[in-house]
């Protein structure tokens, strides 16, 4: 599924996405980029294509738009439109509740569409999902903004297998269009409760699903924030939502194991975790939030381990009775 590019003497690797041909399995997430601070979000998007990634990841309530107009003055100002895959998403619950309806699909598209100054999205999400509303009312708005040229594919965001599954049949009786991707959390770390209301974490059940109709699975926190850095070092008190969410036996036990694989490959816990995302047995990217050029080009660096099925399961505990790393 993957070939691989050279640029800048940094290898990417790439994957397919269903209607958007090649995505490098590293994606940029843009949460803390901000027109207010354009010059440092340019470095970043500079540095991320020069590297050879080409997918760049943002949302209408990342910021309050702040990211997504710091992301379209970098294409207008670069000219490098049609070299970036645009990932967005929206109908992301507010105060109220649940904003996965039709409506709210339409008019946050169309903020999307305003703050990046294009008139079409790569790949619209659904931020979150509401199972009370049925899934062909979602499948059919979203048919109508596709076939409208608004955007190119749709994926949902932090959606269950279940979901999306009951989605996908209905799109194949109705001869519709389906969700092509899926980004829900998964990291080596796994959360003993989600980061933010209504996410979803692909489970070892979850991800059977993903294994056995091959589908795009596009991981955010894919490095745990932080989990396997200096920053969440044992014996370092935890911040509080590191501590809420990965303060959990099993996890230091991960970890640990990722540092054992790191000093053996010259590596970093944090590559190897991250390494560990792409290294599942289904079509996996990554999205990555570096807040500074060094910190993505290290976890450019990840791309170039290439785990084995066994120490895949052995990061993840799955063999427990092998506390080495497998040979």
């Amino acid at each position: 599924m993957a070939n691989w590019a050279e640029r800048g003497g940094t290898p990417v690797r790439y994957g397919e996405i269903p209607g958007l041909g090649p995505c490098s399995r590293l994606v940029l997430g843009t949460l803390t980029l901000s027109a207010d601070r354009q010059r440092e979000a340019d470095a970043l998007l500079d540095a991320f294509l020069d590297l050879g990634g080409n997918a760049v990841d943002t949302a209408l309530v990342y910021g309050g738009g702040a990211s997504e107009r710091a992301v379209g003055t970098w294409l207008r100002d670069r000219g490098v439109r049609s070299r970036v895959l645009l990932i967005d998403k929206g109908a992301h619950p507010d105060a109220r509740g649940p904003r996965v309806h039709p409506d709210a699909i339409a008019e946050d598209l169309s903020r999307n569409l305003e703050h990046l100054g294009v008139d079409r999205i790569d790949l619209f999400m659904l931020h979150r999902d509401d199972p009370a509303i049925p899934v062909g009312v979602l499948i059919e708005a979203l048919n109508v903004h596709r076939r409208a040229g608004r955007i190119r594919e749709f994926a949902g965001s932090n959606w269950t297998a279940e979901r999306l599954e009951a989605a996908n049949r209905y799109a194949e009786e109705a001869g519709l269009r389906g969700f092509v991707a899926s980004s829900p959390n998964l990291s080596l770390a796994v959360p003993r409760e989600p980061r933010w209301p209504g996410c979803v974490f692909a489970s070892q059940e979850e991800r059977a699903w993903y294994r056995a109709r091959r589908f795009p699975l596009l991981a955010w926190s894919a490095q745990a924030g932080g989990f396997f850095t200096d920053r969440c070092a044992p014996g370092r008190p935890l911040d509080r939502e590191m501590a809420r969410v990965y303060d959990t036996p099993d996890n230091w036990e991960r970890r640990a194991r990722a540092e054992r694989l790191a000093a053996r490959y010259g590596a970093t816990a944090n590559q190897v975790a991250l390494a560990w995302v792409l290294a599942q047995d289904f079509p996996t990217f990554a999205i990555v939030g570096p807040q500074t050029v060094e910190e993505l080009r290290s976890s450019a660096e990840a791309l170039d381990l290439e785990l084995t099925p066994e120490e895949v399961r052995w990061l993840d505990l799955q063999d427990r009775e092998d506390e080495e790393r497998p040979a």
